[in-house]
């Protein structure tokens, strides 16, 4: 009895399909690992307690015209840096973070994941953290290989295209795996 060559055309495609995405399991492996505990960790990161993202505090005043200006406060936030943290060199500021409604600036820091919130008012140090979400969040979308090897981006390009796109391979072998063998069962009944 010869098989029908659209069945056996059907089960070479489901063959294939399996052995791509075996094959392409095994060796992005590690990057699905990162990926996907990071994933989880951001998900959690306002709902772990501190221990992921510390808490915002807050300042004395929401009123902008009573803030010290933007210059004083990161001058403070260099010192708090240099007399808390490290008095090796200056440290690079990443970006500054005012939340107005809750009266405080941010302050992070490239090297360490370090934060320095202030009062935007006063002046007054309202909490050092380390940035543990910003870490894992350069791990998640591969930037942390750029910072490492101190190259320009291109590392997170080939880092996130690749986790695409086998995500996106992931999903069209994965459906058809699953899909194929009921159509193929389904041409046998009738």
């Amino acid at each position: 009895m010869s098989q029908n060559p659209s069945r056996a055309k059907q089960a070479k495609l489901i063959r294939n399909f399996r052995k791509i995405h075996r094959i392409t399991g095994v060796v992005l492996f590690v990057f699905f690992l990162f990926v996907s505990v990071s994933g989880i960790l951001l998900t959690w990161k306002k709902n772990s307690g501190g221990l992921i993202l510390a808490k915002s505090q807050k300042g004395t005043s929401t009123e902008l015209s009573e803030w010290l200006p933007i210059d004083s406060l990161h001058t403070i936030a260099l010192q708090v840096f240099r007399d808390s943290i490290s008095a090796e060199g200056v440290p690079e500021l990443d970006k500054i973070d005012v939340r107005q409604n809750k009266g405080m600036v941010k302050f992070v820091f490239e090297e360490g994941y370090w934060g320095v919130q202030l009062d935007g008012a006063t002046g007054a140090v309202l909490q050092i953290e380390r940035r543990w979400s910003d870490l894992v969040e350069n791990i998640h979308d591969g930037s942390v290989l750029d910072h490492w090897f101190r190259t320009d981006g291109g590392l997170k390009l080939f880092y996130s295209s690749i986790t695409g796109l086998a995500l996106l391979l992931f999903s069209v072998t994965g459906f058809w795996l699953w899909y194929g063998p009921k159509r193929m069962r389904r041409k046998i009944e009738r």
